[in-house]
């Protein structure tokens, strides 16, 4: 199902949009509509890339460890006491 959305833009705003779709060969809808899918790709490879780096700092850290059911009775203990 398609929904209508409306978007109340200035004179001068709306007229470089119309300007960039004429020069695209397209409408104005089409144009809007291929900057809003660009505009939510980029919004999700950004969310990846924040992502990505926090893993990627969190890999330069070193910590003490041992064997999980040791660590997972050590915090059980923790809880205990």
């Amino acid at each position: 199902m398609s929904k209508r959305l409306q978007v109340m833009l200035e004179d001068e705003e709306y007229a470089e949009i119309e300007n960039l779709a004429r020069r695209q060969g397209t409408t104005v809808a089409q144009w809007v509509r291929s900057a809003l899918r660009d505009a939510r790709a980029k919004q999700h490879h950004q969310i990846k890339a924040r992502k990505l780096a926090a893993v990627r700092q969190a890999l330069t850290y070193e910590f003490p460890s041992g064997d999980i059911d040791e660590v997972l009775g050590e915090t059980q203990r923790g809880y205990l006491a």
